[in-house]
């Protein structure tokens, strides 16, 4: 327990002043009861490490796991087609582990526009602690990403690709992107861009220490006709698992606006394990508002 302090009144004139020893014995107590606070209490800098040790071997690819991770969340978050980022290279990063394997990953990592145009500047920066709960899905982010796209010419870019889709006298019905010789034609590319955003949340949710994927194709598309105006749409996309080489197609539904929060439902056909009998993974989320740094 730590010593209670009490805060006396200053000497008079005539009274007493404190003696040497008697201050060498205040200060020793002070620094004892420093020693002893709990690693937990509050406002401690070292609560934030209790339990943890760092991780001087961390599992190879641990800090491009957490990246990937990071940046799919990022890019479902931000909600712009036109915007997607991958990342280019991990800079630095430390990795903490604790009793229970969890991992706790600090990072900043370089990241490249996902279709960038000729002669624009290709690289951004991003900072991210991403905690991965042992063997369980859906990692725990905080990312921060510098500015890469200016704001308005973001803006422009998707309100042409969403004025585009709502002028359709026939809603969209595409078959597959790529085609089987894995060229993506230039008018369907916005629409891969759109459907990678409803992609990163659902690879982000599945995202675990040992497994990521890769979104290989989207094998379906459909448009739905709506009263409000937003674009919505379902698709199914097959996503590359690693590192079991698995391919889970997983069915989407998701509903956007330019510059509104971004709405995904989606379930995927995988590998069954104890904990879903079914082998069905759903997941819904609808994206918080737009960062302020992006």
């Amino acid at each position: 327990m730590q010593p209670r302090w009490q805060v006396l009144p200053a000497p008079g004139p005539g009274g007493p002043r404190p003696t040497a020893a008697m201050l060498a014995l205040l200060l020793s107590l002070a620094l004892q009861g420093a020693a002893a606070a709990p690693a937990g209490s509050a406002g401690s800098a070292a609560s934030e490490n209790s339990g943890w040790r760092q991780d001087t071997e961390p599992q190879g690819g641990l800090l491009q796991q957490a990246a990937r991770a990071a940046l799919h969340f990022f890019n479902f978050r931000a909600g712009s087609p036109s915007a997607l980022r991958v990342v280019s290279a991990v800079q630095q990063g430390r990795a903490w582990v604790n009793s229970k394997k969890e991992r706790k990953v600090d990072l900043v990592f370089t990241t490249e526009r996902y279709n960038p145009e000729e002669g624009e500047e290709r690289l951004g920066k991003c900072s991210a602690r991403v905690f991965f709960r042992n063997e369980k899905p859906r990692p725990a982010i905080n990312v921060t990403c510098t500015r890469f796209v200016e704001k308005s010419k973001r803006q422009q870019e998707d309100y042409l690709l969403y004025k585009h889709m709502k002028q359709l006298k026939t809603p969209l019905e595409v078959v597959s992107i790529p085609d089987s010789h894995g060229h993506i034609d230039p008018s369907l590319r916005p629409i891969w861009e759109l459907a990678f955003l409803g992609g990163s949340y659902v690879m982000w949710e599945k995202t675990t220490q040992f497994s990521h994927y890769y979104m290989a194709q989207l094998s379906s598309l459909t448009q739905w006709k709506t009263n409000d105006n937003a674009i919505d749409f379902d698709y199914t996309v097959l996503l590359h698992e690693f590192p079991t080489q698995e391919i889970i197609p997983c069915r989407i539904h998701l509903v956007w606006y330019p510059g509104k929060p971004l709405k995904v439902k989606y379930h995927c056909q995988g590998l069954q394990t104890p904990e879903e009998a079914s082998g069905i993974e759903e997941g819904s989320a609808v994206a918080p508002t737009e960062l302020s740094n992006f």
